[in-house]
């Protein structure tokens, strides 16, 4: 059958007045019963003069009924329930208006006649008032929905119940009489039925969230039909389907059908009322004061008043409110509202501690040479919720055979007052590093570092899902320094040290960055872009720009993971030579020494690694990488690079494994490379 493709539906709060009691077609099952008995007691003597009309109710109506079960906001399905009644005139002789009233051994009599057969000669469908249907089609689905009912079959009062209840349950009756009629040829039952109406028009009060055009779907092919109540059911379990899948609060209350074929639906969606926040103690687990304030937390929410409530919703926000770093434990509880129809929720959180004093150790890629060859120590205090508004202040020392570094950092990760959800991150730090990125294997053994003193402001915000952006101003003050840190403008080739011909560059920076996430795993897709434009607001400070973008795809094959990754960069203008790209290492080209494959002002590296798993949190590795710096290595002043004999690309395969741990994969990695060498790495972490 074609669609009405061309019809519309409306949600509206337009009221239509309930039907009486008086319109509902029941009769006492007691009465009809007992007087059941009687007709079949005159059919079985039928050589006795008829005492009864020819026409004899065998069953009455069998009316259909609409009910919701409890508010279930997990299963609600609408439920379509068939109740039969029997019924029959009392005789004329009836001088008790009690009939109805069981007597003395009358359930033994029932159960006997509901066994007992009647030989039925005809069986016929017609509507209410015993005439043919109009609509044949009707007639032929009452027809097929019999089961016992057949011409020329002797019947008991039990089958031809369950033959009601069919023609019911096909869908299309909003009623079924049986009666029986004594002709000359036999007993002939005839099913009067009252066919439900043609369904024109809908009425949707109470649905705020949910799409006209789904109605609209569900509804438009019986427009114009006879409305089938399984059809109907089916429907009402799609919507609630629709809340279920979304998490929503919110399912079919009530279904009414009104003359002219008009269906209205109501729908109960709950309301978010409020929001409140409950402290609950660690130890204890009751209710307590706590040190952050409730509109920090309750900022982070995307659920609303007056939304409909949503689970998925829901986990979404204590999934946000753990990710602030602030609370051990976080819980969401829906609760009735006074008002019908709403809900008020109340977010359980258990604080952790704020802050405090902590000390480690790393170990730092750029040194590969000493007795303690890489090693770190670090000593830290830490406050991550300041003024209860989980803003973040970090003061940490790090010091190493070369390094040190000595940083303060402080961050609000949600300014306030700002809706897109803006972060503001200050920078204080001064640190020493060394220099053997860019000018290390000195003939004469010394060793050179690079200070640097950074002050600067970033903002970081969400651009799009999976999407995040940050802009900073950052001024630097940098210089190289020997071993007994006197600042140095040449190393032991004559390569300047910095730009400018001074013992310390400055420069104001300003910076962009752009990074896509996918899932977030080591093995997801990454692409990040970094802009830094050197700003020459004095005539000594360096002019420059620098760009750097580096992107991941993880592909999974089977068991085994295969990561591809690739970077690349270049610096324009006057820049200071040990910020050249270095390429070669534990990050970069494995199988070389950090920075040795070469320094220049462009550079490109690719890298391809195939993991699978091992034993338990031990992974293998089986990699490849490749690095040029694109003939650039001369163009960075000095030629640093050169003067080494760097060879500006090269590659390295090896194998290694991998292991799970507190702190990140702890890598151990064996490489070769283009030249037939050979070395280890070890690693903290993911790669770069």
């Amino acid at each position: 059958m074609h669609r009405n493709d061309g019809v519309c539906f409306t949600s509206s709060s337009f009221k239509i007045p309930v039907p009486s009691p008086s319109q509902t077609l029941a009769s006492p099952l007691s009465r009809a019963r007992h007087s059941l008995f009687q007709l079949l007691h005159s059919l079985r003597n039928r050589s006795l003069p008829p005492t009864t009309s020819t026409h004899s109710p065998l069953l009455c109506c069998a009316s259909l009924s609409l009910t919701a079960q409890t508010y279930d906001l997990v299963n609600a399905p609408l439920l379509c329930s068939a109740s039969l009644s029997l019924s029959q005139p009392n005789p004329p002789d009836s001088t008790q208006s009690g009939s109805e009233v069981p007597q003395k051994g009358q359930s033994t009599t029932a159960g006997r006649y509901d066994e007992e057969r009647v030989l039925i000669s005809e069986v016929l469908v017609r509507n209410k008032d015993g005439e043919e249907l109009e609509r044949k089609d009707l007639e032929m689905e009452a027809l097929t929905a019999l089961k016992a009912c057949r011409a020329n079959s002797a019947l008991t009062v039990r089958e031809v119940q369950e033959d009601v209840h069919r023609i019911i349950d096909s869908g299309y009756f909003s009623s079924c009489m049986p009666v029986a009629v004594d002709t000359r040829d036999g007993i002939r039952l005839v099913f009067q039925v009252e066919p439900n109406q043609e369904f024109h028009g809908l009425v949707c009060e109470g649905a705020n969230v949910l799409p006209s055009k789904f109605l609209e779907d569900a509804f438009r092919e019986g427009h114009g039909k006879v409305v089938n109540l399984k059809r109907l059911d089916e429907v009402i379990n799609s919507i609630n389907g629709w809340y279920m899948e979304r998490g929503l609060f919110g399912l079919v209350s009530g279904v009414d059908i009104f003359s002219g074929g008009i269906i209205r639906l109501q729908v109960a969606e709950a309301e978010v009322n409020n929001i409140s926040i409950r402290f609950l103690d660690r130890k204890t687990g009751e209710p307590t004061k706590g040190k952050t304030k409730p509109e920090t937390i309750l900022r982070q929410l995307t659920t609303k008043k007056g939304q409909v409530y949503s689970m998925l919703q829901g986990k979404r926000d204590v999934d946000t409110v753990s990710t602030m770093g602030l609370m051990a434990d976080v819980s969401i509880i829906p609760q009735p509202a006074g008002d019908a129809g709403k809900v008020d929720l109340v977010m359980n959180v258990v604080e952790r501690p704020s802050g405090g004093f902590s000390a480690g150790g790393g170990i730092s890629s750029g040194i590969t040479s000493g007795p303690l060859s890489g090693l770190i120590g670090s000593f830290a205090y830490s406050h991550r919720n300041l003024f209860g508004r989980n803003q973040k202040l970090n003061i940490s020392l790090e010091r190493g055979q070369i390094d040190s570094i000595f940083r303060i950092n402080y961050t609000d990760p949600w300014i306030e007052g700002d809706d897109k959800r803006t972060s503001r991150t200050i920078i204080i730090q001064n640190s020493r590093t060394p220099g053997t990125l860019v000018h290390g294997n000195q003939h004469d053994n010394s060793s050179l570092s690079i200070g640097r003193v950074t002050a600067g402001i970033e903002f970081s915000r969400p651009l799009r899902p999976k999407w995040s952006g940050t802009a900073g101003l950052i001024f630097q003050h940098a210089g190289a320094r020997d071993e007994k840190g006197n600042p140095i403008i040449k190393d032991f080739y004559g390569s300047p040290l910095t730009a400018s011909g001074k013992p310390y560059d400055d420069m104001l920076v300003a910076k962009f960055e752009c990074v896509y996430t996918g899932s977030g795993d080591q093995g997801s897709s990454m692409f990040a872009f970094n802009m830094e434009q050197g700003l020459p607001v004095m005539p000594e400070w360096l002019f420059f720009n620098r760009v750097n973008a580096r992107a991941r795809k993880g592909v999974e094959i089977g068991p085994t993971r295969l990561l591809l990754s690739l970077s690349g960069g270049k610096v324009v203008g006057s820049f200071s030579p040990h910020e050249a790209f270095a390429i070669g290492g534990t990050n970069s080209v494995r199988g070389y020494e950090e920075g040795a494959v070469g320094s220049g002002r462009s550079y490109v590296v690719g890298s391809s690694e195939v993991s699978f798993p091992m034993l338990g949190p031990v992974e293998g590795v089986i990699f490849a990488d490749y690095g040029h710096d694109l003939w650039s290595g001369p163009s960075v002043p000095g030629d640093p690079a050169g003067a080494r004999y760097k060879p500006g690309s090269g590659y390295g395969y090896g194998f290694g494994i991998r292991v799970d741990s507190p702190l990140g994969p702890l890598r151990l990695e064996y490489a070769f490379n283009d030249r037939q060498a050979k070395r280890f790495h070890f690693g903290v972490g993911h790669r770069n």
